[in-house]
């Protein structure tokens, strides 16, 4: 009896060691894979659509791109960024001054706060995305700056805006360049929805509109 009672215990210890035997090695690749970058800087150009009570007033537009995103964990990221869409009300006036008449231009501005979540393939060289948040939309005139970027500036006090709030969401993906994972090429699409209210702009109202963007950019992304 006291042998089978031995044979009994070492066979369960034999099975325990193995259980944990097995859970390290499905565990293993996971401690296996590579460091992830926590601090994406992105630049990137392509073009914005403008859809909703837009549709029939604003024209698509060449969109210009630049972003910071923290990636606090290998499947989430924290981001921050702005998307320019440049004259899309085709605004051409002109307004006179001391320097002469000086053109106005419309712009576009669309400032996203929210997060992503990312998934990793390939040791993390390939990302896909998908991700959205709060987002502050403002439309702008401007005047041209006759001195350049030199400190001395003109006020337009003729100039009109209209801003608001609302949301977005996030879809792309993203490919490093390089073995060390520093440079990264992709694509990205961004769907806002706001309201924007204020002054009338361009063919836009001087009343609330309900407002949506579709911007898709080529990114590069520096990482570290």
């Amino acid at each position: 009896m006291k042998g089978e009672t031995v044979r009994m215990q070492l066979s369960s210890r034999v099975a325990g060691m193995r259980f944990w035997l097995v859970l390290v090695l499905l565990a293993s690749p996971l401690m296996a894979q590579p460091a992830f970058r926590k601090h994406y800087i992105t630049i990137g150009g392509g073009g914005g659509v403008p859809g909703g009570e837009l549709r029939n007033g604003l024209a698509s537009s060449p969109v210009l791109r630049i972003g910071y995103g923290y990636r606090f964990h290998r499947f989430f990221q924290a981001d921050f960024g702005l998307d320019t869409v440049f004259h899309a009300a085709k605004i051409r006036d002109y307004v006179s001054t001391d320097f002469g008449d000086l053109r106005i231009k419309d712009y576009q501005y669309m400032v996203p706060l929210g997060g992503r979540a990312v998934l990793p393939v390939l040791d993390n060289r390939l990302l896909f995305y998908a991700g959205g948040g709060g987002a502050y939309l403002r439309y702008q005139e401007r005047i041209r700056q006759p001195f350049g970027n030199s400190s001395f500036r003109l006020d337009c006090p003729s100039c009109r805006a209209r801003s608001g709030w609302g949301y977005y969401a996030l879809l792309g993906m993203s490919y490093a360049l390089d073995r060390s994972q520093n440079l990264r090429l992709g694509v990205s699409s961004r769907v806002f929805r706001a309201n924007t209210s204020g002054d009338a702009f361009g063919p836009l109202p001087a009343f609330t509109t309900k407002d949506q963007w579709v911007n898709t950019a080529a990114e590069f992304s520096f990482s570290f």
